[in-house]
């Protein structure tokens, strides 16, 4: 029983903004559990390709789709077009994002609304087409990819923690409107984690790098493939009665207050 409880076999799953990154691995740990995965992208097909090439290498059924996520219309299609050809969607994995990093001060308006069109609007946009059949069916799963950012602030990135924030309220207001179908909508929360993008700030002393290694109660960054057991928990039987609940993972920063500069 304990194992049918995480099993997600046969199960197909979309995964945006999956072609590098976290999204790629949930979406590889995900495929490994046995779903048939979805990789959406829009900055170039090839990217794309090379991601589906990867995991079919890994034995993953895997399929991909270029549309951009905050564009109804490219979405609406593109959803149309995979429960047509490949399957209805059991599991969508909201995870396409972008971050701009400057002061509120200096931010202009359009830079903080294409922060919120992405970040927040377009998993409204997503989950809304999506869903429909979910509900026809009486069952699906709806993971939002929020951020330690949803529950805190911190200098330069104001719309992206706006953004954030806000997807986590719409995933409890998913939930609150859409659990009487059977469907569950959560969140996960990741931490600070060992990626490409990362890589120029990980080096010890640099002043981000000490900051997040001393800030973290474990001590270290996180591994991407840290992130497939919460994707996988959140996916299968086993969070049947979980909703509306975001799930940090963060190598418990989000649980201390820290430590003294000179505490070892």
């Amino acid at each position: 029983m304990s194992s049918q409880l995480f099993d997600i076999k046969n199960k197909v799953a979309l995964v945006t903004g999956a072609t590098h990154g976290l999204g790629m691995a949930m979406a590889k740990g995900m495929g490994l559990a046995g779903a048939t995965v979805i990789i959406n992208g829009n900055s170039s097909q090839s990217k794309i390709d090379n991601a589906v090439a990867e995991f079919k290498k890994l034995g993953i059924t895997t399929y991909g789709f270029k549309f951009d996520v905050t564009n109804e219309a490219e979405v609406k299609k593109a959803i149309t077009d995979i429960e047509i050809s490949i399957a209805p969607i059991d599991i969508l994995v909201n995870n396409a994002g972008i971050i701009k990093r400057t002061p509120l001060i200096d931010m202009e308006v359009a830079d903080f609304k294409e922060v919120l069109n992405v970040d927040l609007v377009s998993p409204f946009i997503v989950s809304k087409h999506v869903v429909k059949s979910m509900i026809t069916r009486k069952e699906g799963k709806i993971i939002n990819i929020c951020s330690m950012m949803s529950a805190l602030g911190r200098n330069s990135v104001g719309a992206y923690a706006a953004a954030k924030g806000g997807l986590k309220m719409l995933t409890q207001n998913m939930a609150t409107e859409w659990a009487k179908h059977n469907i569950q909508v959560n969140g996960i929360g990741p931490g600070y984690f060992a990626t490409e993008q990362t890589a120029p700030i990980r080096v010890d002393g640099h002043p981000f790098n000490d900051f997040i290694v001393n800030r973290t109660p474990a001590a270290k960054w996180g591994d991407p493939d840290d992130l497939a057991g919460a994707a996988i928990f959140l996916s299968s039987k086993a969070s049947d009665f979980v909703n509306g609940h975001i799930l940090y993972v963060d190598g418990g920063i989000l649980a201390t207050i820290g430590k003294p500069l000179n505490e070892k």
